[in-house]
């Protein structure tokens, strides 16, 4: 019989409360494409603070795994590419503006893999620009959902729009040149 024990540690609260999140994903699709954009904003805003929590959870009681390491960064990534997509399919979120987050996540994952796969052992931690990309995202898909419930100013969204599209064209970039010098040897700082 698996225990938290047999895993190591593993099914402690902060990964209980990432895995959470996961579950939360196909409850905000659901909310969105039947049209409950309320219910949909507090349920990206409970995902939200099981990311804040199991964080704070993992470092201030030492909780901290390997399991940990890899399902948080999972649970942001779906959280995030599925509330895009769900948000361009009924079309809150123009779709070219989708393509550009999920096919830049696309390929820092394969880019990822490749480095995993001709490098041994070579930790890929986010950089402060994947972090503000990934804050400018959230700040995105939050504006529109808040948008789908009352009015928002149209340069609320214009500069969001913005200031997101150019972050995750740059970290991108940064991500890209960032495993280019982890192959050549460089480091890739």
């Amino acid at each position: 019989m698996l225990t938290a024990r047999s895993w190591g540690g593993a099914l402690n609260v902060p990964n209980l409360l990432t895995l959470s999140r996961i579950f939360l994903v196909p409850v905000f699709v659901d909310l969105i494409v039947y049209g409950y954009p309320r219910w949909a904003l507090i349920v990206f805003l409970l995902a939200g603070l099981t990311d804040a929590l199991d964080g704070i959870i993992a470092r201030v009681m030492n909780q901290r795994t390997t399991l940990g390491r890899y399902l948080d960064p999972l649970a942001d990534k779906l959280l995030l590419v599925t509330a895009f997509v769900a948000l361009s399919a009924v079309g809150s979120i123009p779709i070219w503006v989708t393509i550009i987050v999920v096919s830049r996540d696309v390929i820092i994952s394969i880019g990822t893999l490749v480095v995993h796969l001709l490098r041994e052992r070579v930790n890929i931690a986010p950089t402060w620009v994947g972090k503000a990309t990934m804050v400018a995202q959230l700040l995105y898909v939050l504006a529109v959902l808040v948008g789908m419930i009352a009015p928002v100013p149209s340069t609320v969204f214009a500069v969001g729009l913005a200031v997101m599209l150019v972050l995750t064209v740059a970290s991108g970039f940064h991500y890209v040149l960032r495993g280019i010098r982890l192959l050549s040897g460089d480091g890739g700082a």
